[in-house]
C-alpha cells in the first residue's frame, strides 16, 4: 500500500463511511503480505518512496511470481531485478502484460506515478560494454517515475566525447556514473560538474581488473571529492541512490 490509498481509507473513516473495525482490518494487512514461502513488505513505499523491489537471482521462478504478486495488488506495480531469459518465460506466463528487458535484466509490470517535480538523473556509461549495468540504473528510474537522461560510450580514452555532453551532465540533478576497466570516468565528472555524483563500478576489464575490484579501488580513491560509491555492477543500488538525493532536494525546496 502506497500513501494515496492509505489517505483514502482515513477519509473513509471520517466519513463514516468504513467502520473501525474494517479499518483496522485493512490497516492489519499494511506492514507485510504473506504469500507461500514470500513476505512481501508491502509498507515500505510509505517509509522510504519505493516499495520493496525483488531480487530475482537465486530465487525460482514460482518464488519471483508469489512475490510479484503480493506487490502489485499491494502497489498497482512490481518490479524484479536479475531475472534470467529463461526465468522470465516463466513469470511473463503468469503477468502477459509484463515486460522483461534482457539488456537489464529487469521484470516490471506497471511504473510508478511520474515524479512531479523536475528532477533529470543522467545515466552515464564508460563503454558499450557497461550498457547493461547503465539500463539497470536508468529503467529503474524510469520505473519509479523519473525522466533519464543517458549518455553512452563516454570513456576517458576518448575525452572530447564527454566534453561535448557536459551540457546534459549539468541540466541534471545527479548523476550516476559507471565504467569498468580503470574505473576513471566518475572522478573525471566529479571535476568538472557541482551534481552529485554517483559511481558504479562495472565488472567489465581485463584480467588485473579483479572482476570490478580495480574500479571500485579507483573509484573509493578519486581525487575529485564527494563522490559516492556502490558495489560493483550495482545500477539498481545507484538508483535507488538517486531517488533519495532528488527526493532529499525537492522537499527542502517544498
Amino acid at each position: 500500500m502506497n500513501a494515496t490509498p492509505l489517505r483514502a481509507l482515513l477519509e473513509e473513516l471520517a466519513k463514516g463511511d468504513c467502520t473501525p473495525e474494517g479499518a483496522f482490518e485493512k490497516l492489519c494487512t499494511l506492514p507485510f503480505s504473506e504469500a507461500a514461502q514470500t513476505l512481501a513488505d508491502t509498507h515500505r513505499a510509505i517509509r522510504v518512496g519505493l516499495p520493496e523491489i525483488i531480487f530475482g537471482r537465486h530465487k525460482t521462478a514460482q518464488q519471483v511470481i508469489e512475490a510479484m504478486d503480493a506487490l502489485q495488488k499491494a502497489h498497482g506495480h512490481a518490479l524484479a531485478t536479475h531475472v534470467s531469459p529463461e526465468m522470465a518465460v516463466d513469470i511473463q506466463k503468469r503477468f502477459p502484460d509484463g515486460r522483461h528487458d534482457q539488456l537489464s535484466s529487469l521484470f516490471s509490470l506497471g511504473r510508478m506515478e511520474p515524479a512531479t517535480t523536475p528532477g533529470i538523473v543522467a545515466v552515464v556509461c564508460a563503454g558499450t560494454s557497461d550498457i547493461p549495468v547503465a539500463e539497470e540504473a536508468a529503467q529503474t528510474l524510469e520505473f519509479a517515475g523519473r525522466k533519464v537522461s543517458r549518455v553512452r560510450d563516454v570513456g576517458v580514452a576518448g575525452l572530447h566525447r564527454l566534453l561535448a555532453k557536459l551540457d546534459v551532465l549539468r541540466e541534471s540533478g545527479v548523476i550516476i556514473a559507471i565504467a569498468g576497466m580503470e574505473g576513471a570516468l566518475p572522478g573525471v565528472i566529479g571535476g568538472l560538474v557541482s551534481q552529485p555524483v554517483i559511481a558504479v563500478p562495472t565488472s567489465v576489464g581485463y584480467g588485473a581488473n579483479f572482476g570490478g575490484v580495480s574500479a571500485l579501488l579507483t573509484m573509493l580513491n578519486a581525487c575529485s571529492s564527494g563522490i559516492g560509491v556502490v558495489n560493483i555492477d550495482n545500477g539498481f543500488g545507484a538508483a535507488v541512490l538517486a531517488l533519495r538525493i532528488l527526493a532529499a532536494s525537492e522537499t527542502r525546496k517544498n
